[in-house]
């Protein structure tokens, strides 16, 4: 075995140069005293500088490595937002092995399928983030079970000793990074198999076109399986030499004390939660908070209204609608040269990728119609599942399966998904429209539209809705607001008041859990 902290040969410089495990280990020579996290998991505060979480994942490698391990092995993930989560996930793609990152949120049915469809031979369980992960994983044949905290019988606790570093590093034979599971809107969740060259070309393309500062402080409260949190901050910022502050899940009151203590300069997620930051106009009076430069918000619907609304609540940060697949990177970004971006819009095509419209009857460059992209890092096909590749990947483009319109200046607007559209008397209809004119109701804070039955049109649309803690507003007010700004055909034939909306494990409303809830709700 090779002892990396002896001079390396060129052989495996080369694999650590295009191995996505070791994607940060030129700033950990260049800054190793410098804090690169701030881990905030059990309610304590644990700091590591650059030099300290290298060394930790080159620990985790040759710890896996001692259970049997070997280049290719895939080894399932069900860990909470906490250091050992990224040791663990870059450690094991040091070693060769292919992390397959789960949503600790799925059903234990989903969870067993996918650690059993990804053929894994591993896996580490944070019980305190999935009390049923011990019993899932003890279902499957592993060889290895590494458990975290707790040490129940027949497992491995998970150790770390950052003296050693006593393993070869290696890239699995057949190049892939690691293994993520997309649900998307019906079906089984699918493997996507991203390569370590595609993520780091990624990685290398985004510092160059938009550089960022070591200065800069990132706040992360999304889940670190999601690409909000690792593409949207984790990678860059650790790419760059910047600090990561690590919730070990959101809350809004402790999300904007974290941000004021720690002089977060940006943070990014789902619209649900920017949106929950709202409600405690008290405290955030309070605070200190004018380091906020930057909300990312992205992976779903971002309504206008919240953006004036959270750019009035925190003046010195400028709110950016990001786009982008766990499939494909972010194929739409800000203009290079630099110009305003309207609002509404996700940008232009990034460097470095292709992008076309495709309307419904096959039509490229169309003003409007599905996204389709190509570009080093998407994925390289969905696992065990050659038809959906096929129809997903064609001709080198991936059908993305979401609908934009592209102006006259290049700028591209979600209007959204080929699945979510729906047909009411004729009429096509995308719940978005429908959401942007619930939206601009003064009492309305959130709002997610479904289709539901209809005797005589088929479908019709239907909204569940949030309102602003001090205004009020009735259901009929809301669809009277609707007619009286948009198509009749377009506004929602049932409107129910609701505290929230339930979301999936990703942070995005769940349309399924909300249309039978309204289906339900039915006079």
């Amino acid at each position: 075995m090779l002892d990396t902290n002896i001079h390396f040969t060129g052989f495996y410089v080369d694999i650590i140069n295009d191995n996505l495990g070791y994607f940060f280990r030129a700033t950990a020579k260049s800054f190793p005293e410098k804090t690169a996290l701030i881990d905030l998991w059990g309610g304590t505060e644990r700091r590591y500088n650059y030099d300290a979480i290298d060394r930790r994942m080159d620990s985790a490698a040759a710890f896996l490595c001692s259970l049997g391990l070997s280049a290719g092995d895939r080894i399932a993930l069900l860990v909470g937002n906490r250091a050992e989560y990224l040791e663990l996930f870059f450690g094991a793609m040091r070693a060769g092995l292919v992390p397959v990152p789960l949503n600790v949120k799925q059903t234990a049915e989903n969870l067993k399928f996918m650690i059993t469809d990804a053929n894994c031979v591993g896996a580490v369980v944070d019980a305190t983030t999935t009390p049923s992960g011990i019993s899932i994983a003890e279902t499957c044949a592993l060889k290895a079970k590494v458990v975290l905290d707790d040490y129940p019988a027949g497992w491995t606790p998970y150790e770390v000793d950052e003296t050693t570093r006593h393993f070869a590093p290696a890239i699995s034979p057949d190049g892939i990074a690691f293994q993520t599971y997309t649900a998307g809107s019906t079906g089984r969740p699918k493997g996507v198999q991203l390569t370590h060259h595609g993520m780091m070309w990624s990685i290398r393309s985004t510092q160059h076109h938009w550089p960022m500062d070591p200065s800069e402080v990132g706040l992360v409260a999304v889940p670190l399986f999601h690409k909000n949190a690792m593409r949207g901050a984790i990678k860059p910022a650790f790419y760059a030499g910047a600090t990561i502050v690590l919730m070990p899940r959101f809350d809004a009151r402790v999300f904007l004390e974290t941000a004021a203590r720690y002089k977060v300069s940006f943070a990014g997620g789902v619209p649900a939660i920017f949106s929950k930051l709202l409600e405690h106009e008290e405290l955030l009076a309070s605070l200190e908070l004018s380091r906020l430069k930057v909300f990312y918000i992205g992976s779903a619907v971002v309504s206008g209204e919240l953006i004036d609304a959270l750019e009035r609540a925190f003046p010195s940060a400028r709110v950016k609608e990001a786009y982008g697949l766990t499939e494909a990177g972010g194929p739409l970004r800000d203009p290079i040269p630099k110009r305003p971006v309207p609002r509404g819009s996700c940008g232009v095509p990034t460097p470095g990728y292709d992008v076309k419209l495709v309307d419904s009857d096959g039509h490229e460059g169309a003003r409007e119609g599905e996204l389709w992209t190509r570009n080093p890092c998407m994925t390289v096909g969905y696992h065990n599942l050659p038809e959906v590749t096929a129809e997903k990947i064609v001709d080198g483009w991936l059908r993305t399966g979401d609908i934009f319109r592209v102006d006259e200046d290049g700028f591209y607007y979600f209007m959204g998904r080929t699945d979510d559209m729906f047909s009411c008397g004729g009429e096509n209809i995308y719940p978005k429209e429908v959401e942007n004119l619930i939206l601009a109701h003064p009492a309305v804070r959130e709002a997610c539209v479904v289709p539901v039955p209809h005797h005589a049109k088929g479908f019709v649309p239907a909204a569940a809705v949030i309102l602003h803690g001090r205004k009020s507003a009735t259901p009929d007010e809301i669809k009277s607001f609707c007619l009286q700004r948009g198509p009749a055909f377009a506004h929602p034939r049932r409107v129910i008041i609701v505290d929230e909306l339930p979301l999936s494990g990703a942070g995005k409303p769940d349309r399924k859990v909300i249309q039978q809830r309204l289906i339900e709700s039915a006079p």
